[in-house]
């Protein structure tokens, strides 16, 4: 059943940003024939990637792996082609914890899968390979999630937070997120949405509306207070201040199915952004982006 949003009066430009993002966003049918977030009958995986859709991505900068999160389940994508790791599971949400190799997906079982439809929240300490139940089994699938400092911030039709990923409470918010965006360093959490973009400064429990940020589709944290974010169109912007505020750096060719972003020197964090092309990567806070893998 597709999400609906209320858009309130913004500019020309910011109402067709706030347009393109609307299409892009639904809930999902378990075994429905269209891809589940556009509508659409999928596409074939883009060159360089395991899945037709991509909804999360993760890259630790000290081992350089490159994990992809699909609806056929997890890969490792870090040299080519990408292989998988784990069950086929259908991870609709998924975060990194602070801990490496620790993982939180939410989402649908796969063929053969003998967890709970939906899956509820799930956590992997072993970088993906085996996956514990922790809550909301046959209840909840989180297609939003992220983790902060405090806890976990998820949405499955209600926006809720976690202290351990067990016991939920609900949130003070009148919106439905597109994606979470969170880190592990800090208790700032960014929810896109047509409408523009929420910011929470006290691990999701309460928003408030940063009526001055563009319209953004995608986020990810760098570190505690950088923050990358993305239009529908493609356009790249960078936050120094935890998304308070924004600047624009450049701009994705390519439709964006999910990104991350991980600290760099001298202030220019690296975003990885997985498109309908492939996977691509920018080392200079978003002005310019190259073909993974590419020297």
């Amino acid at each position: 059943m597709p999400l609906h949003f209320l858009i309130r009066p913004r500019p020309v430009a910011a109402l067709a940003a706030a347009s393109a993002l609307l299409l892009t966003l639904s809930a999902c049918t378990p075994g429905a024939s269209t891809d589940p977030d556009t509508g659409s009958v999928p596409s074939a995986a883009a060159p360089g990637l395991p899945s037709s859709h991509v909804h999360g991505l993760s890259v630790n900068r000290e081992t350089d792996q490159v994990l992809l999160a699909t609806h056929e389940g997890l890969f490792d994508a870090t040299r080519s082609p990408a292989t998988k790791i784990g069950d086929t599971n259908d991870l609709m949400g998924f975060t990194a914890a602070a801990d490496h190799g620790v993982f939180y997906a939410s989402g649908h079982p796969g063929p053969g899968s003998d967890l709970p439809n939906p899956m509820g929240l799930i956590r992997s300490v072993d970088g993906g390979t085996t996956w514990e139940q922790l809550s909301r089994q046959g209840e909840s699938d989180f297609h939003a999630l992220a983790a902060t400092k405090s806890g976990l911030v998820a949405y499955d039709g209600t926006l809720q937070t976690s202290p351990d990923g067990k016991t939920w409470s609900a949130a003070t918010a009148g919106f439905v997120p597109a994606v979470l965006a969170g880190t592990p360093e800090a208790d700032t959490v960014l929810a896109t949405t047509p409408d523009g973009l929420q910011r929470s400064a006290d691990g999701g429990k309460t928003w408030e509306l940063i009526s001055t940020a563009p319209v953004i589709q995608f986020a990810a944290f760098a570190s505690g207070a950088e923050v990358l974010g993305v239009e529908p169109d493609g356009s790249v912007h960078y936050s120094s201040d935890g998304g308070s505020t924004w600047t624009r750096a450049g701009r994705i060719e390519d439709q964006v199915q999910a990104m991350t972003a991980v600290a760099g020197a001298e202030g220019k964090p690296w975003i990885w952004a997985a498109t309908t092309e492939g996977l691509v990567v920018s080392t200079d806070a978003g002005a310019t982006f190259r073909p993974a893998g590419a020297a």
